[in-house]
């Protein structure tokens, strides 16, 4: 692991929000190292308020789409919403799809299938809607790229609304409403809304001409809080209001869906982490082994009853999607061994039996154990298929763009990407790939680097420094936890490993003071010898709340230690 202590801040600066705040330094330089210098700049962070959102209108287009979804309603046209088949676009369908059944009953959900349609709008999606009288699809996490699909639907007369936040290439649609605030032209202030939040902020524009305020769109934000931790998008700016309101909504009034996965975990409040790792899997296991359609039935039921018959369905997915990505996991490095691949710059791997819907998970598996960009791929009809995933400051899209010559098509961002190519271009791109990783990668990217806020003291460590760092969050990309470093530490002579294969190490951390902190490091179990016998030793970690037997204390959680 690198080790990187981040700049320290201005002390003039650091000095003046600490009085103004009345807060220790040390709280005062993690404010200042995420761009809060004053009050008011705290008092936004700290205070998430809603009318801290955009107007919706700010966004390109978005006169055109309400306008359209409008003459819709009053014509009784059967509106479509369309939407990808992972968390960001099921939550995405059921957020709009429930608002707009509030306004007309002509509304239907549609989530292509993984493997008969692909990703994203597919011919069959839109000769379904002409089939079945629709007139008006709303797309949503889809469609920046969809030129030719788009021109389809058109002469069927059927228009289209896109709800996207992927970039868009050189050209855009031609529908009647492109909501995507990265389009180069379009001025929304905040550019990093996840497709959830842009179908958001279209319900937010609808609800302006009902009369409805945003307090009426409240209950809404359980769905776009679990897409924005699901899509790993900054928390930051418009992000972060929406999943702090998001996350109240989970935890007091989640709807039945959410509810009825929630009463499986023993758990009182959740995070924004519980929500990436508990309820996100268990939505996206539904399209990758069976469909996505059952995702959107969970989060739109209204009767709790029904909607534990539907958890209790998409639980077991989730446990074959676990099995499958383990089993497949083996074999790809098995793959990586075999070609004597393990000294290359990036991992690309191929299987044609290989589960579709688990190979972007299996990427990110083979990531932690080469860590460089990774593609896996798959039997996809007459293609193959693959999904990309990057280490951090590596732009996957980039590379991938660089060997468009040999891809067939390909979407998505900096460190997640989808792609398609025929069979026999596979080993000219694989070859590509690696070149150009080779030419543009910073070696010192294929090294894990942890990223540390400060360097503190043990008595630093306080109940009231707590209280104030669990008030910066919802933590995620932007705003991540605050890590920290401290130096001469020594075990009281406990520490052991723990857990299955003694995989985890466990010890109480004490420094020159009376401080003691009880410390675990998971997946650290062959750094034991290094707290050995008393010897100093240096840790990377976050503070933590451990909560035991009733009882409620402060943790260290090791990230790393060095000699």
């Amino acid at each position: 692991m690198r080790w990187t202590l981040k700049p320290k801040p201005n002390p003039e600066t650091v000095k003046q929000l600490q009085e103004a705040l009345n807060v220790d330094q040390a709280i005062a330089k993690l404010l200042v190292q995420r761009g809060i210098t004053n009050f008011e700049d705290a008092k936004t962070f700290f205070r998430p308020n809603l009318n801290q959102l955009h107007d919706p209108y700010l966004m390109k287009d978005m006169d055109k789409a309400v306008a359209r979804i409008e003459a819709a309603i009053k014509a009784g046209e059967n509106i479509m919403v369309y939407g990808d088949y992972d968390v960001d676009g099921t939550t995405s369908v059921a957020l709009m799809s429930s608002y707009l059944k509030t306004k007309t009953p002509n509304i239907a959900t549609y989530i292509p299938d993984r493997y008969d349609e692909g990703y994203g709008i597919s011919y069959k999606g839109i000769d379904f809607a002409e089939d079945n009288g629709f007139t008006l699809i709303v797309a949503l996490d889809c469609g920046i790229k969809a030129i030719d699909k788009i021109a389809y639907a058109e002469k069927k007369g059927i228009d289209f609304i896109i709800c996207d936040h992927h970039r868009p290439g050189s050209q855009v649609p031609n529908a009647v409403a492109v909501l995507d605030p990265k389009q180069s032209d379009c001025n929304y202030p905040y550019k990093e809304l996840c497709g959830c939040g842009v179908g958001f902020k279209l319900i937010q524009a609808l609800a302006e001409t009902s009369d409805e305020t945003i307090q009426d769109l409240i209950p809404y934000l359980d769905l776009v809080a679990t897409a924005i931790g699901a899509d790993i998008v900054p928390i930051t700016g418009e992000n972060r209001v929406l999943a702090y309101f998001g996350l109240q909504v989970v935890n007091q009034n989640p709807r039945a869906g959410f509810k009825a996965i929630i009463n499986q975990l023993k758990k009182e409040t959740l995070t924004i982490t519980d929500v990436v790792f508990t309820i996100a899997p268990r939505i996206n296991a539904a399209g990758r082994m069976k469909h996505g359609q059952y995702a959107v039935d969970l989060l739109t039921q209204m009767d709790l009853d029904a909607a534990i018959t539907y958890a209790a369905e998409i639980e077991e997915f989730n446990s074959d999607r676990r099995e499958t990505d383990k089993i497949i996991t083996v074999e790809a490095l098995e793959q990586i061994k075999q070609n004597k691949e393990e000294d290359r710059l990036a991992s690309v791997v191929y299987q044609e039996d290989w589960h579709k819907g688990v190979i972007g998970i299996v990427a990110s598996r083979l990531i932690e154990t080469y860590y460089r960009p990774t593609l896996v791929f798959t039997k996809s009809g007459d293609k193959l298929a693959a999904s990309a995933r990057s280490v951090t400051g590596f732009d996957v899209y980039n590379a991938l763009e660089a060997c468009s010559e040999h891809i067939e098509q390909f979407g998505g961002h900096m460190y997640a990407a989808g792609l398609t190519l025929k069979e026999e271009n596979y080993e000219a791109f694989k070859q590509a790939f690696e070149d150009q990783v080779s030419k543009t990668i910073d070696r010192q990217l294929l090294t894990p680097e942890i990223k540390i806020d400060s360097q503190l003291e043990l008595g630093d460590i306080t109940d009231k420094f707590w209280r104030i760092i669990s008030q910066f969050a919802p933590f995620g990309p932007g705003n991540m936890s605050p890590v920290f470093m401290t130096e001469n530490l020594k075990d009281t002579g406990y520490g052991k490993c723990v857990g299955e294969d003694d995989k985890h190490i466990r010890f109480t951390a004490t420094q020159s003071g009376p401080e003691k902190f009880v410390c675990i490091g998971f997946n650290l179990g062959d750094r034991l010898h290094l707290i050995k016998n008393r010897q100093l030793f240096k840790a990377v970690y976050s503070v933590d709340e451990n909560h035991w037997n009733g009882n409620v204390s402060l943790q260290l959680k090791i990230r790393d230690i060095k000699e």
